[in-house]
This record gives structure tokens, C-alpha cells and sequence, in this order.
């Protein structure tokens, strides 16, 4: 993978990795995560993919303005990579918050720059819990925050752990009892690449938004795969696949929010499998 970089329509510079040749994957990380979140997978897609993975603004390599730390703007920057790359309908991958960003994408700049095929990796449709929502409903839509009050202390709990020893903590839940703390450690620094009082301000955007509807009028074939063990709950991920018109899911089984990482060959067989279709 060669590093490059692209500037947005307002000025920012974002890194990205790219290798392989053939149909392009732009692969979007998650909230404070990196490009290099998918070093598992390189190899894999770049046998069948051009393989595009992008540092979004504030993340890893890329430039960390002031502003823009939102989802809607973080989808502008997508499109800014396509446009820059002149990408011919490519085949989109997220995870987590990656998956929102995309969907953002696809109500700004579906007619403008149309999507292939669709990954959605462990991201639920709501992640913010409604007062009227019954269990049923928060199940489905992939709750995690049950309430204002709930995502307020964890803006705080994020805010004060800016050491790769206290952000670790925070990631350890998200994978499983096998990882060593090496790895552990250096997911963490990357994780802290996004500096915390910009990353709080994009965990809450990100929180808040409900793509439900949205995620109704997908078209493109789509997979969207979980992990067994996730705190992001597996039925969510059923729910994006029965809700969209051309929909399977993918369970990877004790895979925890990181699954991509540690159970990479099934992970891996399972995406190259769904592209080559």
C-alpha cells in the first residue's frame, strides 16, 4: 500500500492508502480510527480490488483542522476522494461509524457519484436510544446510548483518557480476551490520533443521527456483517440486511466490534467472495 493524499473542497488535506488494481473499494474506518485499522485485509482485496483507505479529516495522517467534525461533512469528504480519483461507481466499505458516513454519502451524492456495492461493518442505524422506542426497537436499531445523560459521560470518560494506557481501556471491551496488549496499545495510539475534544464533538454527531429511513431506499447489494459477541447487537445488522431491497448479513461468531481484526480470514473470504459476485 503507497500513501497519497487528496485536498477537499475546503481546503483540508486527507491521507489515504491505495494499492491493487481493478474495481475500487474505498474502505472508511471508524470513529477515531485509521486506515491502517485494515492492514488485515490489504492483501486480501488488493488480489481482487483497487483498495483505497482513507484517514478522514482529523484522523490518522490527515490534516486536523478546527472544523468539520461531523458526519455530513465527513460524507463530503468522501465524495471529494471520489471526485479527486475520478472513481467509477466504487464499491464502498465502513465500519462503524464508517457505515454512517456512508449512508450520509449516499443521501448527499448517490446521483452524483453512484456506489457499486455496499459493506456495512457493526454500525446500528440509531445508536441513540428514543423514549418511545420499546426493546424490540432499540434491538433493531442498534442502540448503545440509552440517553442523553449516557453519552455525556462518555464524552467525559473519552476527554480523560488522552494516554494509549487509559484509551485502551476504553477499546479493550471491543475485542476479544485473545488480544495482547501490544496490539491493544497501538490500536489505542491510533485511536488517539483524532485529538479527544474533536472526537467528542463527531462521537456525539454521530450518536445522534437515526438512518432508518435512509437506509430503506439502498438499492445497491449490500452486506452487512456483525460480530456474535458485539456490543453493537447482531439483530441491528439483520435488520440492515432484511430492510434494504438487495440485502444478506454475515455473523461472524464470537467476533466482538473489532472482528475485521482478529477473525480476518473469515472476514476477509467473506467480502472478497460478496465483490466477486
Amino acid at each position: 500500500m503507497e500513501r497519497r493524499a487528496v485536498t477537499t473542497s475546503d481546503g483540508v488535506r486527507l491521507s489515504y492508502l491505495v494499492g491493487g488494481t481493478g474495481q475500487p473499494i474505498v474502505m472508511v474506518p471508524g470513529w477515531s480510527q485509521t486506515a491502517t485499522s485494515f492492514e488485515n485485509q490489504f492483501a486480501a482485496l488488493c488480489s481482487v480490488s483497487r483498495v483505497i483507505a482513507l484517514d478522514m479529516r482529523g484522523h490518522g495522517e490527515s490534516e486536523k483542522p478546527d472544523h468539520g467534525y461531523r458526519v455530513q461533512r465527513l460524507a463530503k469528504d468522501l465524495f471529494d476522494v471520489i471526485e479527486a480519483l475520478n472513481l467509477d461507481q466504487p464499491d464502498l466499505l465502513g465500519h462503524s461509524m464508517g457505515a454512517a458516513v456512508i449512508w450520509s454519502y449516499l443521501s448527499l451524492f448517490r446521483a452524483e457519484r453512484p456506489a457499486r456495492k455496499l459493506i456495512f461493518v457493526d454500525e446500528g442505524a440509531a445508536l441513540m436510544a428514543r423514549p418511545d422506542w420499546n426493546e424490540g426497537k432499540r434491538a433493531q436499531a442498534g442502540c448503545v446510548f440509552p440517553s442523553m445523560d449516557a453519552l455525556a459521560r462518555a464524552k467525559q470518560q473519552i476527554l480523560a483518557a488522552d494516554a494509549p494506557e487509559t484509551a485502551a481501556e476504553i477499546l479493550r471491551p471491543m475485542f476479544s480476551d485473545a488480544i495482547d496488549e501490544r496490539t491493544l496499545m497501538w490500536v489505542a495510539g491510533e485511536n488517539l490520533k483524532l485529538p479527544r475534544h474533536h472526537a467528542i464533538r463527531l462521537l456525539e454527531d454521530n450518536v445522534i443521527q437515526d438512518w432508518s429511513e435512509l437506509i430503506a431506499t439502498i438499492e445497491q447489494p449490500v452486506l452487512a456483517i456483525g460480530g456474535g459477541d458485539s456490543h453493537i447487537g447482531t439483530d441491528s445488522q439483520r435488520w440492515i440486511a432484511d430492510t434494504v431491497s438487495n440485502g444478506r448479513i454475515e455473523v461472524i461468531p464470537g467476533g466482538r466490534h473489532f472482528m475485521f481484526f482478529e477473525e480476518f480470514e473469515r472476514f476477509n473470504a467473506a467480502i472478497t467472495s460478496f465483490l466477486g459476485e
